[in-house]
């Protein structure tokens, strides 16, 4: 078994900036453009962005995730990430919670303990996930 390191948001830098002066950071070598909606740059919603941040101090495993529209919302009741929601799916016998930047379509999976989670709700389940309920 080999262990990497990936970046979970591969080509994104994330910074807080005023966008009226976001000319100067266009001309740093390798910058593109700033993601938007209709050419206007757009924020991280700041509890996505608190959830990710959370996900990758907790000391659990966090690896990319493909972006769910559909799932199993969940509330992790125990654990480091007490209080953190997101989407449970099972992936070879180890349960994730899938926490997304929706502004993105980009997610990070974290590797949790099935008994910490509480559904929220019910929604649909993507037919390529397992929803998991108490």
């Amino acid at each position: 078994m080999k262990s990497m390191e990936l970046p979970l948001f591969p080509g994104y830098l994330f910074c807080r900036i005023d966008p009226l002066i976001r000319l100067p950071i266009l001309t740093v070598p390798g910058v593109l453009h700033f993601v938007g909606i209709g050419g206007v740059p757009a924020p991280i919603d700041d509890a996505e962005m608190a959830a990710i941040q959370r996900a990758v101090r907790s000391g659990l495993r966090v690896e990319p995730s493909a972006y769910l529209d559909v799932g199993q919302r969940v509330r992790l009741e125990e654990g480091p990430l007490a209080g953190l929601e997101g989407i449970l799916i099972e992936i070879r016998k180890h349960y994730r919670v899938v926490v997304s930047l929706s502004l993105l379509k980009r997610s990070v999976a974290v590797e949790i303990e099935r008994h910490w989670v509480t559904p929220l709700g019910v929604s649909p389940v993507h037919p390529y996930l397992r929803a998991m309920t108490a």
